[in-house]
């Protein structure tokens, strides 16, 4: 796509910011390649844009960009963590919306961009601040976990939350869109499941439905732990995705037990017990099989097992652990950043200050989890005091 701007030097220093010009960063990853990170030159998009310079053949890139990408600030720092993400910090913006990841070889980038057969780059938000990880519960029809479930709710409002499903089908009467599900179209969510941006999903009597990664980060954004409650099946597809999680499932003291329970309701046909019942059988074979499931709870006394359910959750005193949330950082404008080992230094010293003093934040990147295509968690910060 022609040569190489001026303004791009082959004087690089491997995995630092290189130089800044106008609204955009140039970044060197290894030998052949260049990432230029800021403003496309669209003047309607008012999002941080991405090209990427192959030197082997002299040619521009535009990938393909996943994930929600953070708007354009009048400045921001770039550096390099590995070979696999770049560290974008927005200049003028408070630690909420500061911290972005530019994915650019992560397992996430490289699945899409192998089913792509295109460059492929992802943005994942940092978030500061530790947050409690989603609960996945399962069990068979009948088996009581929609009572535990209940119990753990009413008990602890402001600790837990649930994420909302989606699903293709049309919504039903006093049903609200994202409330009961999000409502969508099946092409929309077709194109999101072969995105990445499900946890799980299945089709059910000619319908979609499925839990999204989006759904688990806004509960957890609210400072809530997500609980998803969901069968065997998509507990499997969740295990199998980047989601960190505690899976639980909750099993019957015998079969034989469960089939009365189903029975007691008086609700359903002898048919639909019978297909209930062959559901069941087949998930509690594959829910107590070894290397699914963290725990499993026998709901053989409703009470007792409630009791050991908040103990696996921590919460067997009463309490609930709160979220470790950093107060907010923010970073001025003018700003640089060096890296030491896992550390971000961020050095707001500038010849402009009126009062230059306590202005560089450390940024500890040590315990950071997640990423594309959802958050990355666990980033921490301090006040390095200068004098």
């Amino acid at each position: 796509m022609g040569e190489a701007p001026a303004f791009i030097s082959d004087d690089f220093s491997n995995g630092l910011l290189l130089k800044s010009k106008g609204c955009e960063t140039i970044i060197n990853m290894g030998c052949n390649r260049t990432f230029v990170i800021g403003a496309m030159g669209n003047g309607s998009d008012s999002s941080i844009g991405v090209r990427i310079f192959e030197k082997s053949t002299s040619e521009w890139v535009i990938p393909t960009v996943f994930g929600t990408r953070p708007t354009l600030s009048k400045g921001h720092s770039a550096i390099v963590l590995d070979g696999d993400r770049i560290l974008v910090i927005r200049g003028n913006s408070t630690s909420d919306d500061c911290f972005w990841f530019l994915e650019v070889n992560t397992a996430f980038v490289r699945e899409q961009r192998a089913r792509l057969g295109s460059e492929v780059v992802a943005w994942s938000k940092g978030v500061v601040g530790e947050a409690q990880i989603p609960v996945v519960i399962s069990g068979p029809s009948g088996v009581g976990k929609g009572t535990l479930i209940a119990k753990l709710m009413e008990d602890f409002p402001m600790m837990f939350g649930f994420s909302v499903s989606h699903t293709t089908r049309a919504p039903r009467n006093n049903e609200q869109n994202g409330v009961h599900y999000h409502f969508t179209e099946r092409g929309v969510m077709e194109k999101d499941i072969q995105d990445g941006k499900f946890l799980e999903f299945a089709a059910v009597h000619g319908n979609l439905y499925g839990t999204s990664v989006e759904s688990v980060e806004v509960v957890t954004d609210q400072g809530k732990r997500c609980i998803l409650d969901i069968d065997v099946q998509g507990a499997r597809s969740v295990r199998a995705s980047s989601l960190e999680a505690i899976f639980i499932f909750i099993c019957p003291p015998s079969f034989e037990e469960l089939e009365k329970r189903l029975r007691a309701r008086g609700t359903e046909t002898e048919e639909q017990i019978q297909k209930r019942l062959r559901n069941a059988k087949a998930e509690i074979d594959q829910g107590t099989s070894p290397g699914l499931f963290d725990h499993t709870l026998i709901n053989d006394d409703l009470e007792t097992c409630y009791e050991n359910l908040k103990k696996l959750l921590g919460l067997s005193d009463g309490s609930a652990k709160a979220t470790n949330i950093s107060e907010t950082v923010h970073v001025p404008l003018e700003h640089t950043v060096s890296k030491i080992d896992q550390k971000i230094l961020i050095n707001c010293n500038t010849l402009h200050q009126e009062k230059p003093g306590n202005s560089m934040f450390v940024l500890d990147l040590s315990s950071i989890k997640g990423g594309a295509p959802g958050r990355t968690r666990g980033l921490n910060w301090a006040i390095h005091d200068q004098h």
